[in-house]
């Protein structure tokens, strides 16, 4: 039985913590906040209730492995998953609309030629069959094993099985979202529907690389899910898991340093008054014999005695990624029968809202996604309605959000660009929360608040510092590490380190 001491309480790193503790080991989580779900957080107010993370679930199989492997009561009886119908009603530029069926091709080609007209179902369907493709060659290096140097298939050939174009006398093929959309998808429209995908997950349309392809994929081919009472309700149950397995929580104490000897892992130092061994100046110190991290560039500065990632750079947030703005609504008056749970009001200036990416400035008309779940546990009565309003913005580090009126003048934007699908939205405002990506900086500890992507496979795609690390016995795990940002890579991230702790050098993912 080896000690694991765990940086932080986020998704992965409990998915971690539950699977290492059924593996016999003594796992210590230390969360520096006071409570556990990193970025998967629920905001409560005068009987209101608002989930300001993630809204929805894609890949539901990643957390039913999780408790099958870590006991015997399987995810649905922890929580109350629901599959939502439409997966999203999308409210374009032009005021066009569509409600798009849930986790069916079919269904979605139908309601696009209905709205769209011009075969345009049949061009998003035949998309969709190439994403597949691309989807079936990176799955399983990309998501369900660890990131080995020695692997090329990750970054030398664009997976994505784009179609030949003629342009300018020469036939090219899309190797970016926007390529596919302009020349593949040849609606404006669709070319949003796509475009969509890449902010909703914090990625430059203009130069996610054409794999990105499997982001849509996996919505239409897996189904969209909402936890009843809440995403949070994911967490509070992964959180509980971790507790049945005698796996022991610290809240309000931080990992400030990681102590190895002769490149190794021997424990860590700990802040905020945690028990263990005094060390050095009075620091306290936990022995441990691996240690689970988070966010690689913040390792950087804490490992003491060997240089963290020897021959590699762990990417700073900052330098590439942005965050997102939420405002939370408190609406009087019931939610109309048969609204959907999710509504996607697309900019009527794609190419502005890029700024976001090429010069680190909020949209004037941003992408807004409305999320409306008809859950009773999320309002006072039936007689009012809580709301949560998403865009993409820049990082905090690129953007000055604590600016007096800054945040509040973006709301305001972002209320005007939802009034397009929610009329009457204003007058029924009772009040509203802000929060900016200061707040996630806050909740998190990621730098700027920035959002973390998901991997994605080409020669131009993202790929995120390796599960393990230079220093023996220490991985990394959650967004900012292989295989990305998102509910279910998270929990990805956590089968991977748990099989590189128990099985060595030598897993290989699981068959």
């Amino acid at each position: 039985m080896a000690r694991i001491a765990v940086m932080g309480a986020g998704m992965g790193a409990m998915a971690a913590a539950a699977r290492l503790a059924v593996a016999g080991h003594r796992v210590v989580v230390y969360e520096r906040t006071d409570t556990y779900g990193g970025a998967v957080r629920r905001l409560e107010r005068d009987g209101f209730g608002f989930d300001t993370g993630p809204g929805l679930l894609t890949l539901p199989a990643v957390y039913r492995d999780l408790f099958v492997k870590t006991g015997k009561e399987p995810l649905e009886e922890c929580v109350e998953l629901v599959q939502v119908d439409p997966s999203a009603r999308h409210v374009f530029a032009d005021g066009t609309e569509v409600a798009l069926p849930n986790a069916s091709r079919a269904g979605v080609v139908a309601a696009l030629d209905e709205a769209l007209g011009g075969g345009a179902g049949a061009r998003w369907g035949d998309f969709l069959v190439r994403a597949r493709e691309a989807w079936d060659r990176t799955r399983r290096p990309l998501l369900e094993e660890p990131l080995w140097s020695n692997w090329r298939v990750l970054a030398d050939k664009e997976p994505y099985p784009a179609v030949p174009h003629k342009r300018l006398l020469r036939t090219r093929r899309a190797a970016t979202l926007a390529e596919i959309g302009a020349w593949e998808l040849r609606d404006p429209r669709l070319a949003a529907l796509l475009a969509g995908y890449a902010l909703a997950h914090g990625v430059d349309p203009a130069s996610a690389p054409a794999s990105a392809a499997v982001l849509p994929y996996m919505e239409h081919a897996f189904g969209t899910w909402y936890v009843r009472g809440g995403i949070r309700e994911l967490a509070r149950a992964v959180y509980e898991r971790c507790l049945a397995r005698r796996v022991e929580f610290v809240f309000g104490t931080e990992i400030t340093r990681i102590l190895t000897e002769d490149g190794r892992v021997t424990g860590v130092e700990l802040g905020g008054g945690a028990s263990g061994a005094s060390g050095p100046a009075g620091a306290t110190v936990a022995e441990a014999e691996f240690v689970v991290g988070a966010e690689p560039w913040r390792l950087d500065g804490q490992v003491a005695g060997t240089p963290y990632g020897a021959g590699t750079v762990a990417p700073r947030p900052e330098d590439r990624f942005p965050g997102r703005m939420v405002v939370c609504l408190a609406l009087r008056g019931a939610r109309e029968p048969g609204a959907a749970h999710r509504t996607v009001v697309h900019s009527a200036d794609a190419e502005g809202e890029l700024d976001l990416f090429r010069h680190g400035t909020p949209p004037k008309l941003p992408t807004v996604r409305i999320d409306r779940p008809d859950d009773p546990a999320l309002r006072p009565d039936d007689a009012h309605e809580s709301m949560v309003l998403t865009a993409t913005v820049p990082a905090a580090t690129r953007y000055d959000w604590g600016a007096p009126g800054v945040a509040d003048a973006f709301a305001e934007r972002m209320i005007t660009a939802a009034e397009r699908a929610v009329p009457d939205l204003r007058e029924r405002t009772l009040w509203r929360e802000v929060r900016t990506p200061l707040d996630t900086a806050r909740e998190t500890g990621a730098t700027g608040g920035a959002v973390p992507p998901p991997a994605l496979a080409a020669p131009q795609g993202v790929l995120h510092p390796a599960n393990g690390t230079a220093v023996a016995g220490l991985f990394g795990v959650g967004g900012w590490s292989h295989p990305g940002g998102g509910l279910p890579h998270a929990g990805m991230s956590g089968a991977l380190v748990a099989g590189l702790v128990v099985e060595g050098p030598d897993f290989r993912g699981s068959q």
